[in-house]
């Protein structure tokens, strides 16, 4: 599932609450995001976005889909993931009987049992373009290493570039080409990789992957957070 940065899988949309900056992030310019870092007091209503995203994710469902099974609207859902809106019990209730679950796992805050292996249906599997179009970033990690270990599967077009500004003091990243050839640039150092080979480098300051080849380019990029 590709989509524009704006309208992409509430899995990234999620886990930009807990991040201060990220590959695609970084690399459009927007503002790292404050952490939560003040509890909800016991007087507040239950957040139930995080249990409704962790129950959508379990089950492989994508906003579109809970949206048609629940009959609540997309952009609702993704405001109620989001901790943006608060459900109304009538939607708590379409919500649980889509997902299967009894209305007090939702509104408790209860996390679902994990099964033995979790699987992501390729159509599931977010993905993001940078701004020249040229580069799609798959997004492989899941919600919970947010912030601390993330990887991608990276597909570069000749011509494409993936520029970011500097993350966290202390962060790495790792790029294993996979076919092509690509460039990598961290600071004013930089180094061609060729299909086998793999860099690690550096991001808290700038720096860039491009495709400067006559052919397409595939690569895993792992990024570790300081």
């Amino acid at each position: 599932m590709v989509a524009h940065p704006e309208s992409c899988c509430s899995i990234y949309r999620t886990l930009v609450q807990y991040l201060g900056s990220t590959p695609q992030r970084q690399a459009r310019g927007i503002p790292p995001v404050n952490r939560r870092t003040t509890p909800p007091t016991h007087n507040e209503p239950p957040r139930v976005g995080s249990t409704l995203a962790a129950l959508r994710t379990a089950r492989a469902l994508s906003l579109d889909e809970l949206s048609r099974q629940a009959g609540v609207s997309k952009s609702m859902l993704s405001q109620i993931e989001r901790n943006q809106a608060n459900p109304t019990v009538a939607v708590v209730w379409r919500l649980a009987n889509a997902l299967g679950v009894p209305m007090h796992e939702l509104l408790g805050g209860a996390k679902p049992d994990a099964p033995a292996i979790a699987t992501v249906a390729a159509h599931a599997t977010p993905a993001l373009r940078s701004p020249d179009g040229r580069c799609e970033l798959r997004i492989l990690g899941p919600i919970e290493l947010a912030g601390q270990f993330e990887w991608y599967e990276l597909s570069v077009q000749p011509g494409g570039a993936l520029e970011s500004q500097p993350h966290e003091p202390g962060s790495r990243e790792h790029l294993s080409v996979l076919s092509g050839s690509l460039e990598v640039q961290a600071g004013a150092e930089s180094t061609r990789l060729k299909a086998g080979e793999t860099a690690r480098y550096a991001v808290d300051l700038p720096h860039a992957i491009r495709n400067p080849g006559k052919s397409a380019a595939s690569a895993l990029l792992v990024v570790l957070h300081a």
